[in-house]
């Protein structure tokens, strides 16, 4: 599993979050995640303004073994969508903690972080439900 940064925490649906400097939230799927998913070969982006809720779905992700829900891990309005992956989705393999991100979004209430798991316990988290 790749490194882990510090600075962010995950929803118990494998996406992961970081605060930004300027309040804003940038949102992506974890190394677990593309890991278990296998190549990307699409994404399906939110579009920029759309409002989004907490665990709402907010795209799509495709691989060559399956399709999944990307979730919003806290309410608020779209504001930038990474469309790089459009043209490139094998990026979200290559960097699912830099230039994979998905999307960004201003948040309605940036309590709701703190209902997200850390690095250790999401890693403890995706441990158990392999051991399943």
């Amino acid at each position: 599993m790749a490194e882990v940064p510090g600075d962010l925490k995950f929803a118990e649906t494998h996406e992961w979050a970081r605060v930004e400097d300027d309040g804003t939230v940038t949102v992506g799927i974890s190394d677990h995640a593309q890991e278990s998913l296998g190549d990307v070969v699409f994404v399906e982006l939110p579009e920029v303004d759309a409002e989004v809720d907490a665990k709402g779905e907010a795209g799509v992700v495709e691989s060559v073994k399956a399709a999944s829900d990307i979730y919003a891990p806290v309410a608020g309005t779209i504001i930038a969508v990474n469309e790089t992956l459009e043209e490139t989705p094998e990026t979200v393999n290559e960097s699912p903690y830099g230039d994979g991100w998905f999307f960004k979004l201003k948040p309605n209430d940036l309590n709701q972080m703190h209902d997200l798991l850390s690095p250790e316990d999401y890693e403890n988290f995706c441990e158990n439900e392999d051991d399943h």
